[in-house]
């Protein structure tokens, strides 16, 4: 198994598209601009993103080390955008990322995975422990600003369930995947239980602020 296939299949959390898109067949040649477009994404995101070059000085002032080499632009066989894993790292799903802005949404999402993991010590078997991470990346890293999930909607997103219930709706779209979660239906339950706690803590910013 390759180590790209096998960082696929281990990732502890992932960071979910909103709707399924059709999975084209690509050439080696596609997959590999696909990829090369996806680094430069990520090379100017360390670079000139506040929230994500914020977050790794967070990380590093919470005791932890954000490796380059642990961030890396695949071809994901499962629609996602991105995931992470405490010993792998993470992962930028370049054939489903479309833009920087994208990518700047989901790495900053990946980072707060990272924070957690480092400051608190997730135990990521734990539903309530991953699902309070997800509440939290969804709510900290930008991907459900009001404007991003508008446009991502193509204009049907209702305004006035506004920020909390994007968060709501993200996390549990990612914790259905864990091992231990039964269905959806069980994922919104666990979501609800540790809500009201995991969204209030905004560490390690001061405030929600996008």
């Amino acid at each position: 198994m390759s180590a790209e296939k096998q960082q696929e299949q281990q990732q502890v959390t992932t960071t979910p598209l909103l709707a399924q898109p059709e999975k084209p067949v690509l050439s080696e040649e596609k997959k590999a601009s696909l990829c090369s477009q996806c680094d430069e994404y990520k090379q100017w995101m360390t670079q000139y993103s506040p929230t994500v070059r914020f977050m790794f000085d967070q990380i590093k002032q919470a005791g932890g080390y954000v490796s380059p080499n642990k961030i890396n632009c695949q071809i994901c066989e499962d629609p996602k955008l991105g995931g992470f894993h405490p010993d792998l790292g993470i992962q930028l799903c370049a054939n489903y990322i479309p833009d920087k802005w994208v990518l700047n949404d989901t790495l900053s999402h990946e980072l707060i995975h990272w924070y957690d993991n480092t400051r608190f010590k997730v135990d990521w078997m734990n539903l309530k422990h991953h699902a309070c991470s997800e509440i939290r990346a969804a709510s900290l890293s930008g991907e459900c600003a009001i404007m991003t999930e508008f446009w991502k909607n193509s204009g049907m997103m209702r305004i006035a369930k506004g920020h909390q219930a994007c968060v709501k709706r993200r996390a549990a779209l990612s914790v259905v995947g864990h091992p231990k979660c039964k269905d959806m239906e069980h994922a919104k339950e666990v979501v609800d239980e540790v809500f009201r706690s995991c969204f209030n803590d905004t560490r390690p910013f001061e405030m929600i602020y996008r």
